[in-house]
């Protein structure tokens, strides 16, 4: 595993991506590691080489005692950096990650192209970090589990994806109480508001409209009016915005960081689409039909790629399951007997749903949409699992 040293601490980091690409560091919130990053990555590595640090105090980076500061932590970054080789670097950060994107470009401005805090704030209340601190000195971060996940992702987004939101909290009760500790004592005495008139690096202030921990009013409305020319985006995502809206948060970051180039824009989102209708239809299926390309067609499946299989199948409020239910019922109740079938197909051979499941879904059909629909879906249906059952 790669660390780099500052002074006497080690800290872990990854670098990934085209040598050829513009660098992006991308830094974590307190509570998580670089593993944050993890669902807005195959966003964001077609256009950037992607550089990911483990704060101090958290995942594998080392663990010192007492509290940290954000210029001990921007000055980690800028070591991490030169283990790297990178002499320059766009810098986005979630939370506390922000705080010390900022700090950076206060401290070192010739290590930051552009600056991206993202769900942040350059000021909070001390005495609510003061209180929180010793709550996981305590009690551990357990103590604070509740609290910090209440405002870590929405609850709609922990009613769609549970494992993920499970995971999450599981890391962060997993963490060392003094790395957290550390952390906080950091935001708690934060001192970089009234310094960001001096900025002269483009930034981007993101914000979640579901934020309940630093939300747009108050915090990241104060770091867009005190830097110079900071631009600003909302997203539809609570506190860990690239959990949440992974790919809505990468989409920003390239419209901020490569602005003249919608060919890319447009790239990134077929290759997050492809990336679904390969995990949904699998790999033989999407091969053949990329290799059926036509110039007459081919716009034509981009679109489809890029709208259908990123913009749909890409949100976050259903599972793969319950939307391959609804393309059978409604594919079925419309006629449209080819894309019933692939779905069909696919369903059964990636075990997206059981034949249990598909007969019900048609029981349902035949009601709602009439019993010669429902009738030919079974026919169809069952040609495919006859098919199947004879390829076993």
């Amino acid at each position: 595993m790669p660390f780099a040293s500052s002074g006497d601490v080690r800290l872990y980091w990854k670098l990934e991506g085209e040598a050829d690409r513009p660098v992006l560091v991308l830094l974590n919130s307190i509570g998580t590691d670089m593993a944050l990053w993890d669902r807005a990555v195959p966003h964001l590595l077609p256009a950037f080489r992607l550089l990911r640090i483990d704060t101090r105090g958290h995942g594998a980076s080392d663990v010192p005692g007492g509290d940290y500061d954000l210029p001990t932590l921007a000055a980690d970054v800028a070591a991490v950096m030169d283990a790297a080789g990178i002499p320059q670097a766009a810098v986005a950060g979630v939370s506390l990650g922000g705080m010390i994107a900022m700090q950076l470009a206060l401290d070192r401005p010739d290590r930051v192209s552009a600056l991206i805090p993202v769900c942040t704030s350059a000021a909070l209340d001390p005495a609510a970090w003061r209180d929180r601190i010793a709550a996981v000195r305590a009690g551990g971060t357990a103590a604070i589990a509740d609290l910090a996940m209440g405002r870590f992702l929405s609850p709609d987004f922990v009613a769609a994806q549970p494992a993920i939101a499970a995971s999450i909290r599981a890391g962060l009760i997993a963490m060392n109480a003094d790395g957290y500790a550390g952390a906080g004592a950091a935001i708690r005495h934060m001192a970089i508001l009234d310094r960001l008139l001096s900025l002269r690096v483009p930034t981007l202030v993101v914000a979640g409209d579901r934020d309940l921990s630093t939300p747009f009013q108050g915090h990241g409305d104060r770091i867009a009016a005190a830097v110079p020319g900071a631009r600003t985006v909302h997203l539809a995502a609570a506190h860990l915005a690239p959990v949440e809206a992974p790919a809505e948060l990468a989409a920003a970051i390239r419209r901020f960081l490569l602005p003249d180039d919608a060919r890319e824009a447009g790239d990134a989102l077929f290759e997050a689409g492809l990336r679904n209708r390969r995990r949904v239809l699998g790999d033989a299926w999407v091969d053949k039909s990329l290799a059926n390309r036509t110039p007459f067609n081919a716009d034509f499946q981009a679109m489809i790629t890029r709208i259908a299989w990123q913009e749909i199948w890409g949100r976050p409020g259903l599972d793969d399951r319950t939307r391959r239910l609804l393309v059978l019922a409604i594919t079925a109740s419309l006629g449209r007997w080819e894309e019933f079938a692939l779905h069909v197909r696919a369903g059964l051979t990636r075990r997206g749903f059981t034949q249990g499941e598909l007969k019900e879904v048609l029981m349902q059909t035949a009601i709602y949409a009439g019993v010669p629909a429902a009738n030919t879906a079974f026919a169809e249906a069952g040609r495919i699992i006859d098919e199947l059952e004879r390829d076993d």
